[in-house]
């Protein structure tokens, strides 16, 4: 819809009323009556709402789709591997993907790009794919953008799908954007839910905004398909099916077409955490409460004897105490362990948008008023140096 402003002079008494409440300076008095500037003009309806002789009134004007939404159909999933593996993100994104499709009584598929990876495309049929569209050429055994958006963008204007779906990985924020450029839709990046609206069809998309401090709901009404990237560990992995059945439809690369301007150097794995903090269970997370980063040892000792990882918020991560592999939180790693332990830290929502599907949330904190301890399923109150050694010690007796 498109709006349009619409002065009635007849009714228009010129009492300035509507001058006044423009906040964009978009309406003045001319000859005694109201007159509206259209390049300035916001459409926000201040003055329809201040004018006391209703003279002012706000039309709405029909816009066309972009393309004929008739031909898209369809939820499809990225399926992001690296050397073979397959991202626990996807298996997310198809949980989620399958709920989608029932709602739209559509398929679910699933997009494999590599080099030897035909054999996992029963994984993903197993996890609630309809349909997986695999390619499988040497000259893709390692992600680069230009040749990996090539190809998707051109079997979406091939096959023409309602809605893709990419996990906000590195990867996947590199890469969705790229593909959305090309084949001129929208970009929703790192949502945190996803619905849809019945009577449209279209995906409400929703994520964090405005550094977290509210949540918007965005919406792709005149474009298919309609894009989004979705944070890890925000939806539950799609449970595994053994021996269901799908169809599998193996795709060839045109290598005269695949235009790559990066030639690929090196792989080098991230070395600097020891446990991968968006698949731990127990996850021990350390703030500026610590005061210093010798209290990350304690932390560590701490998150050892679980058997979990050690996590940390932006402030301690902005104190070059820890490596930012470590942080959770909006501009971080979003994780969902069984338990986080939130040691000295106060709890800013660009930190709980990151952890606050944990199953059981523990906080320690001589503020009993912040809100990760109004958050937490268990608080406790007081000096973390002296509550997490109480702690240690008393699992140390226990293991004996």
């Amino acid at each position: 819809m498109a709006n349009k402003l619409n002065i009635d002079l007849s009714k228009c008494v010129g009492c300035g009323a509507c001058e006044s409440a423009c906040p964009f300076g978009a309406i003045s008095l001319k000859d005694g009556k109201a007159a509206v500037n259209a390049e300035t003009c916001r459409f926000c309806g201040s003055c329809v709402q201040a004018c006391p002789v209703s003279a002012i009134t706000m039309q709405k004007e029909e816009v066309k789709d972009a393309v004929d939404k008739s031909l898209y159909k369809g939820v499809w999933v990225y399926a992001e591997q690296r050397h073979g593996e397959i991202s626990s993100v996807v298996y997310e994104l198809l949980n989620k993907g399958s709920e989608l499709a029932k709602t739209l009584n559509v398929s679910l598929s699933a997009i494999l790009i590599g080099s030897n990876i035909s054999a996992k495309a029963q994984d993903l049929i197993n996890r609630g794919a309809d349909k997986v569209y695999v390619y499988d050429d040497p000259i893709l055994a390692e992600f680069q953008d230009d040749p990996y958006s090539c190809i998707l963008a051109d079997l979406i204007k091939e096959e023409k799908p309602e809605i893709v779906l990419m996990g906000a990985t590195n990867i996947g924020r590199s890469f969705a954007s790229r593909v959305a450029a090309k084949i001129y839709t929208g970009l929703t990046a790192d949502c945190t839910a996803l619905e849809i609206d019945p009577e449209t069809r279209n995906l409400m998309q929703t994520r964090p905004a405005f550094g977290g401090n509210i949540m918007a709901t965005i919406l792709t009404p005149r474009h298919r398909p309609q894009m989004a990237t979705v944070r890890h560990k925000v939806f539950k992995e799609a449970k595994v099916q053994e021996g269901r059945t799908g169809e599998v439809i193996n795709k060839t690369v045109d290598a005269q077409k695949v235009i790559n301007r990066t030639k690929f150097i090196g792989f080098f794995k991230d070395q600097t955490a020891d446990v991968n903090i968006s698949d731990a269970d127990i996850i021990v997370s350390g703030g500026r409460g610590l005061g210093n980063p010798e209290g990350f040892k304690l932390i560590k000792e701490l998150a050892d004897l679980l058997g979990g990882a050690v996590g940390a918020s932006r402030a301690a991560v902005d104190s070059d105490w820890i490596p930012y592999s470590h942080q959770v939180g909006q501009t971080g790693r979003t994780v969902a362990p069984k338990i986080y332990i939130a040691c000295g830290i106060s709890g800013q929502i660009q930190h709980m948008v990151g952890m606050s599907s944990s199953d059981t949330i523990i906080a320690i904190n001589k503020d009993k008023d912040c809100p990760m301890m109004q958050t937490a399923t268990y608080s406790l109150v007081g000096d973390l140096y002296e509550i997490i050694p109480a702690i240690i010690k008393e699992i140390k007796n226990i293991k004996g």
